[in-house]
């Protein structure tokens, strides 16, 4: 390897340190204010969401089955069905759709 990638590496390492730490040390006391609290309430979920959304689309070979299956998904769990029928439904939307386009 070359020494700029060595160097690369320590300056990601730095930042990805740095990013974790700094709050621990700089915010010592419990945070009252309602509307941060509430805005660090969701963040996991958005992380989440960001994370697997993109992933959902392009899961399979056509983008239009990931999004009959993340429309099923949807539906299923806004009727508050239970997990297991929602990721069926989803596998099923998702396969039914590539079956039809292939």
């Amino acid at each position: 390897m070359k020494p700029d990638t060595y160097l690369y590496i320590f300056v990601m390492a730095a930042v990805t340190y740095l990013v974790r730490l700094l709050p621990l040390t700089l915010i010592k006391k419990e945070i009252k204010n309602t509307y941060i609290k509430s805005f660090l309430y969701y963040v996991p979920y958005v992380t989440l969401s960001v994370m697997t959304f993109p992933a959902i689309l392009s899961a399979t070979d056509s983008i239009w089955s990931g999004t009959a299956a993340f429309a099923a998904a949807v539906l299923l769990a806004y009727r508050r069905k239970s997990l297991l029928q929602v990721s069926i439904a989803a596998c099923a939307a998702a396969f039914l759709v590539e079956l039809i386009l292939v």
